[in-house]
């Protein structure tokens, strides 16, 4: 990864926008050299601040860090849910799905490395902010299965947690092993095996779209 460019300190901004700023700056130093590696000295350099403003906003690194997790893990959240309420075909919704697990882990920004390889989870907040990103896209899935299937809310988790683990497990597969086929296919595959898994629950009575069944 090439080393990230140096800003020159510049105008004052408003505070969202300086946020923004540095949460940026932040995300390209700690995805290169990880938390315990990284330097707010460093992290104020690339942002073009001085570290007193850097500590206005953030009063230590474990603060900015877990920001940024936070925004990611959310950002992750909010494009299962968006790839859910894409279509209401559920073989389009599984692949929509895929994508959007796949699209998060091949953005050119690396911000994966933060969620799926951090080197502080050893912090309790930090765990559980993963945890709880994990827990969010399952439910959102599980929301869909229980209510076309009728199956037990339990049941239903059980199963979005099969998912949204082969997503995430693939997905980080085909990263670490150097995008071997094109984003689009490894999807696209991975798609066409759960659905030939979820797609064999009958659909409950009274729901007929996007109807289930084996492809």
């Amino acid at each position: 990864m090439a080393a990230p460019e140096i800003r020159p300190r510049g105008a004052r901004l408003p505070r969202s926008a300086r946020r923004t700023q540095l949460l940026g700056a932040a995300r390209e130093v700690f995805v290169a050299q990880g938390y315990h590696a990284a330097a707010m000295d460093e992290i104020a350099e690339r942002a073009g601040v001085s570290k007193p403003v850097l500590y206005q906003h953030f009063p230590s690194k474990r603060d900015l860090y877990l920001a940024l997790l936070e925004q990611h893990t959310d950002e992750l959240v909010e494009a299962t849910r968006r790839a859910l309420a894409s279509t209401s075909d559920n073989k389009q919704r599984v692949a929509a799905t895929m994508e959007a697990f796949y699209a998060f882990i091949d953005s050119e920004s690396e911000s994966f490395r933060l969620v799926f390889e951090s080197d502080f989870t050893s912090d309790a907040e930090v765990r559980e902010l993963l945890e709880t990103m994990q827990r969010r896209c399952a439910e959102a899935v599980a929301e869909v299965i229980e209510e076309d299937t009728g199956l037990s809310a339990t049941e239903a988790q059980l199963l979005a947690v099969g998912l949204t683990g082969i997503s995430h497990v693939t997905a980080r597969w085909w990263i670490q092993a150097g995008r071997p086929v094109a984003r689009e296919a490894a999807a696209a595959l991975v798609s066409q095996l759960s659905w030939r898994g979820i797609g064999g629950f009958p659909k409950a009575e009274g729901r007929t779209e996007g109807k289930a069944g084996p492809a």
